[in-house]
């Protein structure tokens, strides 16, 4: 038996997180829920701390070298992944674009249409391009996937896991 034997030619580790990052290359996903929006930093431990508003003064407890930022948090249909997930946004640049598409009247509702999100390089040397397709009516099997799921984002402000708050 060889290696090519083993397992299929086109087969993938099915992604198990609920959390969407983006790869290099293209990473196509469904806007599904309106986002929750707020400042974040992450602490010594990595762990998030995030809040509505904007936080007054550096807090004490940042990681070294780390920066408060502006997110987003949303729910998404990742198609590469074929999963529900979160996908959180700090980059300013995908966020006016997002925006710039929710602003224009033959845009509207991000819920509607694909975004095309391409990342290259790597560090500070990182690159976004966004682009959307035509608008077209998501797959009825991922709607009503979503419509039995329980996901609460205002857990994220309480550094709690979305997916296991009973509402």
């Amino acid at each position: 038996m060889n290696e090519t034997d083993f397992l299929p030619v086109d087969y993938k580790i099915p992604e198990t997180s609920n959390y969407m990052k983006f790869q290099d290359g293209d990473n196509a996903f469904r806007i599904l829920s309106s986002a929750i929006t707020g400042s974040e930093y992450f602490k010594a431990d990595n762990k998030p701390v995030r809040s509505k508003e904007p936080f007054d003064t550096i807090p004490d407890d940042i990681k070294k070298g780390g920066a408060v930022k502006t997110f987003w948090a949303f729910l998404v249909w990742n198609y590469e992944a074929k999963r529900i997930q979160i996908l959180e946004l700090t980059q300013k640049g995908i966020m006016k674009t997002i925006q710039s598409y929710t602003k224009n009247p033959k845009w509207g509702n991000p819920k509607e249409y694909d975004f095309i999100v391409t990342r290259t390089g790597s560090g500070m040397d990182t690159e976004y391009a966004i682009t959307v397709n035509p608008k077209f009516p998501l797959d009825e099997v991922v709607t009503a996937q979503y419509e039995k799921m329980s996901v609460d984002l205002n857990a994220l402000y309480e550094g709690l896991d979305p997916f296991s708050v009973d509402k």
